[in-house]
């Protein structure tokens, strides 16, 4: 029987070996991590956002400059074919209000748990505590700990080791220096789906930290985004942010800042928002009554203050037009992007054009690679795992097809 090495037990690793072993190779799974899928599990602790249910043209452009090389791939496992396997797992998913797709568990372990026992079932290997280090002079993968005599032969190879970010859970972008020196093209890992860092004032920073900024709308340039941001001791973050991390981070890099403009209060028309303060605040501080007016939380009326300030006014001083038109774009300087450690996800990785249909790198014949170690990337709301799986599948097919060649 073929002997295939898959390396990384993450969902893109996971998703590969059961196409393979399917398709009848006998497959071991290798991880450096003691236990397979730890960072699938924690980005179920929140509820696990599986994939996303808007119709797939909207869905793919989420993947920017990297959907055409993705399109085949997730047409071929879509997120209809998520939800049904993971239905099939005995785990049944849901469509959220936001139109996110959710296990109705709304854990990772159940799926998790049931993945890895159809796995067993169907004669996978796992080989944990196991680091990839490369290939020896007789093309035999090599593992660590040195010296340890460990190298493996295989007929075929997917590599699934994850980017950069939350490096302790097994993906810290070590193989980028192992590929690199075989010459694949490697785009740097960065930051994605990240905070940014902001130089807020002491007292913004000690009263503040940790709140929600709710129901906001966030611009940069032509870019927009609805959501929720949470205030951080040295930045921004949330759901809202990440939508907007790669264009902000492109403008940081490029120019070493970039200004975000939060709207407070996007649902109410400026006129109405002019007209709710122009009356009287009477015998109310003027938070009190910049809250009752435009209910507006705490934490908005301290952004407000925050942005006055550095812009040397004060706040009670600004027109009732002039701050109708702050509160709907408070500006926000980001001076930095939250390390790549911190990040939900990472972009960059091997460059496409280093792949052929079959996500076999063309320099390393028999050598696939899937998942977030390629240079793509998308926001959060279920887009991350979905190419994850997809491009898992898509690799176990190819090695299928290459391996059927090369039988027959």
């Amino acid at each position: 029987m073929t002997a295939v090495a898959v390396i990384g037990a993450g969902p893109a690793g996971l998703m590969a070996a059961e196409v393979l072993a399917h398709g009848g190779a006998r497959v071991t799974v290798c991880d450096s991590m003691p236990s397979a899928g730890r960072k699938f599990l924690m980005a179920g602790r929140g509820g696990l956002n599986l994939t996303h249910s808007e119709p797939l043209p909207q869905f793919m452009a989420r993947y920017r400059e990297a959907a055409p090389r993705l399109q085949a791939a997730i047409e071929a496992f879509s997120p209809d074919s998520l939800r049904a396997w993971s239905e099939a797992l005995g785990e049944p998913t849901f469509v959220g209000s936001s139109g996110r797709v959710f296990p109705k568990a709304f854990k990772a372990s159940p799926l998790l748990r049931a993945w890895l026992r159809r796995l067993d079932a169907a004669g996978v290997r796992f080989a944990f505590r196991q680091r990839w280090m490369g290939w020896n002079r007789d093309g035999r993968l090599v593992f660590d700990p040195p010296g340890s005599g460990a190298t493996v032969a295989a007929d075929a190879t997917v590599l699934a080791l994850g980017g950069a970010s939350w490096p302790r859970l097994g993906s810290d972008g070590g193989w980028t220096t192992i590929l690199a020196d075989k010459g694949v093209a490697i785009s740097t890992l960065r930051p994605a789906n990240s905070g940014f860092t902001v130089a807020w004032s002491e007292i913004f920073r000690t009263r503040f930290e940790g709140q929600p900024l709710k129901g906001i709308a966030l611009s940069f340039g032509p870019h927009r985004a609805r959501g929720e941001a949470m205030i951080t001791s040295g930045g921004i973050e949330g759901g809202a942010i990440y939508a907007l991390s790669a264009e902000l981070r492109e403008a940081i890099a490029a120019n070493g800042e970039a200004v975000l403009h939060v709207a407070l209060r996007p649902d109410i028309d400026h006129g109405e928002l002019v007209k709710r303060l122009s009356a009287s605040r009477g015998k109310q501080s003027f938070s009190n009554f910049l809250r009752k007016a435009a209910q507006l939380s705490p934490v908005a009326v301290g952004l407000l203050q925050e942005a006055t300030i550095g812009a040397g006014q004060s706040l009670s001083a600004v027109s009732a037009e002039g701050l109708a038109e702050l509160i709907n774009a408070v500006p926000i300087k980001l001076t930095g992007v939250a390390p790549i450690a911190r990040a939900i996800s990472s972009a960059g990785g091997i460059s496409l054009d280093e792949l052929d249909s079959d996500f076999m790198i063309r320099k390393l014949p028999g050598v696939f690679a899937a998942g977030e170690m390629l240079d793509w990337e998308a926001p959060t709301g279920g887009y991350l795992l979905q190419a994850s799986f997809a491009t898992g599948a898509a690799a176990g097919r190819g090695v299928l097809r290459r391996l059927a060649l090369k039988d027959g």
